[in-house]
């Protein structure tokens, strides 16, 4: 059985689906293994090393998406500007396994189900035990919670850590997290080691503990969130009238930073906004906001999604897409991922979709020429009604 990587061809996407490492243990399983030639270049892996590991490399895209199974960090709504010229490589019963935003661009994965191939969309996978080792939202916002708070650092115009010198006493800056999920606990952790004090805020009140245990301080906002997590451990949307009473108790604390850290997404949904343009022009001038959620509309209301903009001397980022700053370590993660979630998928060297596995009937979108998921079933539903 051939298992392929295609070289990311999303603009800015550096990542790649395996890296070297990867390939022994599957070659192991008695997989073949084809690389596109210059797949992991943009990671800084080259094709030596690929085959150095056990590896084959592909001349051609197509002679890449000639394999029975295709592993890609973007596929089909994964990848919005580029995604729709892979169509035409999938072919029936094969398998594609990658990061496919079916919730946010369920017409894409529905033209993917067309080709009769199946489909797995690895973002939504069950946060249950067994499944951690193939969570890739997880690894690769721990490298978005990094990168987000490196970018702040360099962006603002004062150092993070207190510094008692000749010249008198620098204070530390106060960084301000907003959603200690797996980001923002990153991010809390690396402005900490930065030096500077840092305070985060959470609609679950049982993180408390994880942002206490980072040194941050864990900003006590009174509303009633019992319903803020949804089954499965994701963020749930709650309604405007949480949100506006949310936005007023944290006004303050966000007046009062130099940086605030937003990362609060919901699958498939717009971003809320929990910074609005007023809370903006009460900061303090050269203060930073680092959005995260700025693939979904950002939770700034003056965010601009892939760009850096300044609205009244505050300085606003809305990054896209920056595992793929890091493509080494989000491409070793997050090739530790779809290798586990291959390797319970293929069975004596065949692939065996056993819909009693939670992991595999979760992350199935797509088969036999059909959207089976019923998440994007009702989405596509809704959008031709």
């Amino acid at each position: 059985m051939i298992v392929a990587v295609p070289r990311e061809n999303q603009p800015g996407e550096r990542r790649v689906a395996l890296i070297p490492a990867s390939i022994p243990p599957l070659v192991k399983a008695g997989l073949e293994i084809l690389i596109e030639s210059g797949a992991g270049q943009s990671a800084g892996y080259s094709d030596s090393q690929y085959v150095e590991k056990g590896a084959k490399i592909a001349p051609s895209r197509k002679d890449a998406f000639a394999a029975e199974i295709v592993l890609q960090v973007r596929a089909a709504g994964g990848s919005p500007q580029t995604g729709v010229a892979d169509l035409d490589y999938y072919r029936p019963r094969q398998v594609v396994i990658g990061m496919c935003d079916p919730l946010g661009a369920p017409q894409l994965a529905a033209e993917a189900a067309k080709r009769g191939i199946a489909l797995f969309s690895l973002e939504l996978l069950p946060r249950i035990t067994r499944a951690q080792s193939m969570d890739v939202l997880s690894s690769q916002a721990t490298v978005a919670g990094y990168r987000a708070v490196l970018l702040a650092a360099e962006a603002l115009p004062k150092m993070f850590p207190m510094m008692i010198t000749a010249a008198g006493t620098l204070n530390a800056a106060k960084v301000f997290i907003i959603g200690a999920g797996v980001a923002g606990l990153q991010a809390i952790a690396t402005a900490r080691r930065l030096g500077a004090s840092v305070s985060a805020y959470d609609v679950r009140p049982a993180v408390k503990e994880q942002v206490q245990s980072l040194g941050a301080k864990f900003v006590e906002v009174p509303l009633e969130t019992a319903t803020a997590e949804a089954k499965g451990g994701y963020a749930q949307q709650m309604d405007e009238a949480f949100y506006q009473r949310q936005r007023e108790l944290m006004a303050r604390v966000v007046a009062e930073s130099d940086v605030v850290v937003t990362t609060a997404a919901v699958p498939g949904k717009k971003s809320p906004i929990l910074i609005t343009a007023e809370m903006v022009t009460k900061m303090a001038p050269g203060s930073v906001i680092v959005d995260l959620a700025a693939e979904r509309g950002g939770n700034c209301e003056l965010t601009q999604p892939g760009q850096s903009v300044v609205e009244g001397r505050v300085t606003i980022l809305g990054p896209l897409n920056l595992p793929a700053e890091v493509p080494q370590h989000a491409s070793q993660m997050y090739g530790k991922n779809i290798s586990t979630f291959l390797l319970n998928l293929v069975k004596d060297k065949q692939v065996q979709i056993n819909l009693e596995d939670e992991i595999i009937r979760d992350t199935l979108i797509a088969r036999d020429g059909r959207i089976v998921n019923p998440r994007v079933e009702q989405l596509l539903g809704t959008a031709a009604s």
